[in-house]
């Protein structure tokens, strides 16, 4: 049984399935008026594994992740780089799913937009109004009012007495409440609006989800998802709204996702530690490194982002895919390394605990090779490669792998070759085919000065029985 830490509770419990085998799963998507920052991958790549994990398991799962595509943040960034707002969205949409393809994060069963929902917010926030739990304020704007509804604070343990006494003062003469929050904007001039019974405007931001998950998944589903700066306010405003307009449960379990730190500190712009994937993935050897990354602290936790982090990521990955390196391709079979791999993942997603298990099973396939048992040391990597694909990992041919370049420790200034003096494939080959010549030619010091030129320039050659040479990057 998969245990899962259920945010609104605070503890681990059991995820039971509303209908037997099959499970509807919301996660809060991005906000599409930049390109996708570090932050976003770790909540793409969490609930990745999550989807993949749920669905190894058996499970027939329906996954929604939406799109934010109208609020202030986009309408601020299209009046400053002078571009109407449906092209920006479509460009940081396009470039969004550029980054998950070469991050290996699947598309989800749905992927709805907020503009496409125009007519179910609508119909929510009558709902809203008509159960008494918001009101027209006198800006024009719909408000929630947030002391209709008991419950609110639950999912964040905080209480309305305490919100409103840190509240800041703020005078809003047309709030009843300084809690209380926007289902409908009344439009201001020059801004995107679509008709309403409450006159032109657009959706307030928390409005968005509840009407977008519930139209897709109906008003009672099994987990919703997102980072964990989203649990206040905007999942308890989700709460509030859906489970007022619905009358019904809404979510069983919540999941939320620790935060990036970025060399110990919150990343933040202001900060100036504020990395995009665009700047971050040229530099490492592939993006599996980052998955591993971020797989290697349990999803609840923060994490921190630095570089040694990576190169410790690129290590322990580079370890699993020596392990399979000419080893020929045999049926996986589950053993018992399988069994406390699943353990582990049943136990809210410990994928710090499975990647151990990758670990162990990657020494003993060395083990098995070392003593000459090619069987099981074949067994056990077919083993390791569908324990890692499950996470979304070893999917590089291993051949492959030692033979990406590692902008990294290249750029790094360690007494290494720059960047633009990094030996292509074509290059490394035509030396081994010189190195080869000089052996048969019986002319060792020409062949010496070949393997020591190659494993100058991050290039590592081994001979194997029968006179073939392979080769791999350092």
């Amino acid at each position: 049984m998969i245990r899962i830490h259920n945010s609104l509770s605070g503890t681990k419990q059991e995820l039971r399935p509303i209908t037997p085998g099959e499970l509807r799963m919301y996660v809060c998507g991005l906000t599409v008026y930049d390109y996708v920052h570090i932050g976003h991958a770790r909540m793409l790549l969490v609930f990745d594994m999550v989807t993949r994990y749920l669905r190894h398991r058996g499970y027939r799962l329906t996954y929604v992740r939406n799109i934010t595509d109208i609020d202030d943040k986009i309408i601020r960034r299209a009046a400053e780089s002078g571009e109407p707002i449906g092209a920006l969205t479509e460009r940081f949409i396009a470039a969004m799913n550029e980054d998950c393809a070469r991050l290996g994060v699947a598309r989800p069963d749905h992927e709805p937009r907020a503009t496409q929902y125009v007519p179910q917010i609508i119909a929510m926030v009558r709902q809203l109004l008509e159960g008494g739990y918001a009101y027209v304020a006198t800006s024009g704007d719909v408000m929630y009012s947030v002391e209709r509804f008991p419950a609110y604070g639950r999912l964040s343990g905080k209480r309305l007495a305490d919100l409103r006494a840190g509240a800041r003062v703020e005078v809003d003469e047309a709030k009843r409440d300084p809690l209380d929050f926007v289902l409908w904007k009344h439009a201001k001039p020059g801004e995107p609006a679509w008709e309403s019974p409450w006159g032109r405007g657009r959706p307030g931001w928390h409005i968005e989800c509840s009407a977008m998950s519930t139209a897709l998944l109906g008003t009672h589903f099994d987990l919703h998802g997102g980072g964990l700066d989203l649990k206040f306010p905007h999942h308890e405003n989700e709460i509030a709204q859906s489970c007022a307009a619905s009358g019904d449960t809404f979510v069983n379990l919540w999941m939320h996702n620790g935060f990036v730190n970025v060399d110990d500190e919150k990343m933040s712009k202001s900060l100036g530690n504020f990395f995009t994937l665009r700047e971050v993935l040229p530099l490492l050897r592939h993006p599996e490194v980052l998955r591993f990354f971020v797989l290697s602290s349990h999803y609840r936790g923060p994490i921190n982002y630095a570089p040694e982090q990576l190169e410790q990521a690129d290590a322990g990955l580079g370890r699993l895919y020596t392990a399979l390196r000419d080893l020929p391709p045999v049926a996986p079979v589950a053993g018992a390394h399988t069994a406390r791999f699943l353990k582990s993942m049943d136990d809210d997603f410990n994928t710090p605990e499975a990647l151990a298990v990758l670990q162990t099973l990657a020494r003993e396939v060395n083990t098995a090779r070392d003593a000459g048992d090619a069987q099981r040391a074949a067994a056990l990597a077919a083993e390791l490669t569908a324990l890692g694909g499950v996470l979304g990992l070893l999917a590089v041919p291993p051949a492959e792998w030692f033979r990406l370049v590692k902008p990294v420790a290249l750029a790094g200034g360690g007494g290494g070759d720059a960047i633009g003096a990094v030996l292509t494939d074509a290059e490394i080959e035509a030396r081994i085919a010189a190195r080869a010549a000089a052996r048969r030619a019986r002319d060792w010091t020409e062949s010496d000065r070949i393997r020591d030129e190659l494993a100058s320039r991050g290039v590592i050659l081994e001979d194997k029985p029968g006179g073939a040479t392979t080769w791999r990057r350092a």
